[in-house]
């Protein structure tokens, strides 16, 4: 399916006496986790915690229901994924939609340009052209997501990264202009802020939801000269996780970030490749490698992690000096 957000109009949005009992513990002892007793025996330690006796009136919001009615799984059938940046077939976007499509969900891809449309042929998905740094275009793909498959429960930030196509500006702090810093932050961090605005409302009235952002090693864990802007854009990109998550939690939406490090790709410059090679694994990583992080956290498997950052470096953050 064709679709370019700037051609369409865009949304706004006792007895003394007797002997006392003993008091019940405050600490309710679950018992031994079998099948069908771990469900039975968390709705009685909430009930017990919650001084409740019997179940809850009918239709009530009992996380132990919830628990027993949310099987771990890491399927997504039915589900309807966003996922942004996806115009490269090597890019983590595009490998990302491959494998949340694989895991049955309904996928829409964006990107800023046309070309998406043949990556949305190749995964037979749906494509979508709009500019995520736009507010305007960014309200009228919510309404076309909407309108051509259903309401987003999934969504992806990632775009943003640098291309070969759109490059990351290196500069130093001093020679840096105004307009180039804001251009990076609006890239990396504007865009995620704007989508999942557009997104958690619907999300919120079905109680249900998956919010991964892109964020980098780069910025919250290390930097690198002439890197400033992005690495403030992806320290931000945390920032904006976890206070969405701790907003979000009640809703039943869970948000959290990926951080890959050196990751291969048609945009690597020869530099990025022989930092790859220098990681305690031996190697850059792929984008098959992050998106299979962004797939679990897309997923009822992930339903106890939120507002939380898996660091995908092969290694990198951890080690405290080269190995010899």
């Amino acid at each position: 399916m064709v679709y370019d957000a700037r051609t369409d109009s865009a949304r706004g949005f006792a007895a003394a006496a007797e002997p006392l009992a003993a008091p019940e513990p405050d600490i309710a002892v679950l018992p031994a986790p079998g099948p069908a007793a771990a469900a039975t025996g968390l709705a009685d330690a909430v009930s017990r915690l919650a001084g409740v006796s019997g179940p809850g009136p009918e239709g009530a919001d009992d996380p132990a229901e919830q628990a027993e009615e949310a099987p771990v799984t890491g399927r997504l059938d039915g589900k309807v994924a966003l996922v942004t940046g996806a115009g490269s077939p090597d890019g983590i976007g595009y490998a990302t939609a491959r494998r949340l499509r694989d895991l049955g969900a309904r996928v829409a891809i964006v990107s800023t340009t046309r070309r998406i449309h043949e990556r949305a042929t190749e995964l037979g998905v749906t494509g979508f052209v709009a500019d995520l740094t736009d507010e305007a275009e960014v309200g009228a793909l919510a309404d076309a997501v909407a309108d051509s498959l259903g309401d987003v429960q999934v969504l992806v930030n990632n775009a943003g990264l640098a291309s070969r196509t759109s490059p990351e500006i290196l500069r130093p702090v001093a020679q840096l202009t105004y307009d180039e810093w804001r251009a990076e932050i609006d890239r990396n961090l504007s865009t995620a802020f704007l989508c999942s605005r557009a997104f958690v409302g619907g999300m919120s009235e079905r109680g249900w939801g998956r919010i991964v952002n892109l964020a980098a090693t780069a910025g919250p864990i290390n930097a690198l000269p002439t890197e400033a802007a992005y690495a403030a854009a992806k320290s931000g990109v945390v920032g904006l996780t976890r206070a969405l998550a701790m907003e979000l939690v009640a809703d039943g939406i869970n948000v959290n970030c990926v951080a890959p490090g050196t990751i291969y790709t048609a945009a690597s410059t020869v530099t990025e490749i022989k930092q790859g090679l220098g990681t305690p694994i031996g190697r850059p990583g792929t984008p098959d490698e992050v998106a299979a992080a962004i797939a679990f956290l897309c997923s009822p498997a992930a339903s106890y992690i939120t507002g939380q950052m898996l660091v995908v470096d092969g290694g990198n953050s951890v080690r405290e000096a080269e190995f010899r």
